[in-house]
């Protein structure tokens, strides 16, 4: 799982990348691309600690991190929309 996980992280620092430099026509398609990537990486690293492979307090400090960037993902979003 670590494998897949490593995949979605590259994929979402290069759509990430990629946006930042889009014109604006293709930017909308390029963050929901974004921001589905995110959302199943958020789900693999939930899988992980639902089995114990992440402890609590790794998988907090995760998730505390990984909510504000949620955030910055979905602003991103509705300032495109």
């Amino acid at each position: 799982m670590g494998i897949k996980i490593d995949a979605i992280f590259t994929d979402i620092l290069s759509l990430a990348l990629a946006a930042g430099y889009a014109e604006r026509t293709n930017k909308l398609a390029i963050v929901k691309k974004l921001s589905a990537q995110f959302d199943a990486l958020k789900f693999f690293l939930q899988i992980l600690w639902e089995i114990k492979a992440l402890d609590n307090n790794k998988y907090a400090q995760l998730s505390e991190r990984l909510a504000v960037i949620g955030k910055m993902i979905g602003g991103w979003l509705h300032s495109l929309k």
